[in-house]
């Protein structure tokens, strides 16, 4: 059973995973990306967190910023968590290069402060 969390939770979840996707291919190439298992298998984790997390967003939130493709990151998580044998590295690529930065941006401006874990 999934526990309670406060909803900006999950936009912090979001944007933790996005800023962790950029780290882990700054200075890589497509080649460095496609030759490294471990690399491809990191990168695909967090994508799928985001986009799993974006499905906890209220759609009310989803409705007051449509600049974010809702759709389109959650089913990417989708085709990552059910669909693996049609996962196109060129397509993860091309989104952890281009759409999670321009993520980044657009979530930068909506997270409040960090999750309180209450540990």
């Amino acid at each position: 059973m999934r526990r309670e969390r406060p909803p900006d939770s999950y936009l912090w979840d979001m944007l933790t995973s996005a800023r962790a996707v950029a780290e882990f291919l700054r200075a890589k190439t497509f080649d460095d990306y496609q030759d490294d298992l471990m690399l491809r298998s990191a990168v695909e984790r967090q994508i799928e967190i985001i986009g799993e997390a974006a499905r906890y967003v209220s759609a009310s939130f989803q409705q007051q910023h449509p600049q974010i493709p809702w759709s389109m990151i959650m089913g990417q998580r989708h085709v990552l968590a059910h669909d693996y044998g049609e996962i196109k590295h060129e397509r993860i690529w091309r989104v952890a290069t281009e759409d999670v930065p321009a993520l980044i941006d657009q979530l930068k401006g909506l997270v409040p402060q960090p999750p309180e874990t209450g540990e």
